[in-house]
């Protein structure tokens, strides 16, 4: 009765998924501080009316994007630990780690993004400024030191994952 044997069913790598999701974030991320955000800047169309809107456009679908990424990284982190795959150290801070790395886009899709859009949108057309308002520059920082946590954290959790697929092999 049992035609279908269980030696035929493949199961999930969670080392390939987690390596892929935290490879695809973190170059996505620095595609888009570094070159999409740098080269909107220089090219003048920060100073548009219509930049707000636009860029509450690109960073909401981004977010989406990061919150799933950060959903896979830290699913991957809660398998390894349930089938204790990381050496006992790294077991138990990955989960941690990855559990800010939800919370960071989390904070960037609910609090940063909105915040940012509107401080965007209350520009008036008859000011001729051309500098930040000052709740603007202090939420840019609030961006830049977020990303560089990200960075640190996904980079270490990066490596773990390389180091035991290495080890498994």
């Amino acid at each position: 009765m049992n035609t279908i044997s269980e030696g035929n069913r493949k199961s999930v790598s969670w080392t390939t998924i987690v390596m892929f999701a935290l490879g695809f974030w973190l170059s996505a991320s620095l595609i888009l501080d570094c070159v999409m955000i740098p080269g909107l800047s220089l090219s003048g169309m920060m100073n548009q009316g219509g930049f707000a809107s636009a860029g509450y456009l690109i960073f909401g679908c981004f977010n989406r994007i990061e919150l799933i990424c950060a959903a896979l990284i830290l699913t991957g982190f809660l398998v390894f630990c349930r089938h204790h795959t990381l050496i006992q150290s790294q077991e138990r801070w990955s989960v941690l780690l990855a559990g800010i790395l939800l919370i960071i886009p989390l904070i960037y899709t609910y609090i940063l993004t909105p915040q940012m859009s509107g401080l965007g949108l209350q520009l008036t057309l008859f000011e001729s400024t051309n500098t930040m308002p000052p709740a603007m520059i202090s939420l840019h920082w609030g961006y830049w030191i977020l990303e560089g946590i990200k960075f640190l954290i996904g980079i270490t959790l990066l490596r773990w994952c390389y180091r035991n697929s290495c080890k498994l092999a």
